[in-house]
């Protein structure tokens, strides 16, 4: 399934929408081609059903497809990526 993912640079945030207007947002703060992911959130309601998992998999390719790096300072991405070693090259 195809999920639709916004790049907000002016709300400095990643939009994936996942059910009925419910989206997960990745928060970030830009420095030239660095991303510092600041934080994450998943919908109350859709907490525990592996959205932040489909989340860090649609957002991860936008940034490596858009020449990106990132900073984790978010605590979940910084144990997803620990989880997913396929991802470490995006880290600067």
């Amino acid at each position: 399934m195809m999920y639709e993912v916004t790049f907000d640079q002016a709300d400095q945030e990643f939009r994936v929408l996942l059910e009925r207007e419910l989206y997960a947002i990745v928060k970030f703060e830009r420095q030239d081609n660095v991303f510092v992911i600041t934080s994450t959130k998943v919908p109350d309601s859709l907490q525990g059903k592996g959205y932040g998992k489909l989340m860090m998999e649609q957002v991860l390719p936008e940034i490596e497809t858009m020449g990106g790096k990132i900073i984790a300072k978010c605590s979940f991405v910084v144990s997803y990526l620990e989880r997913n070693p396929q991802w470490q090259h995006l880290l600067v």
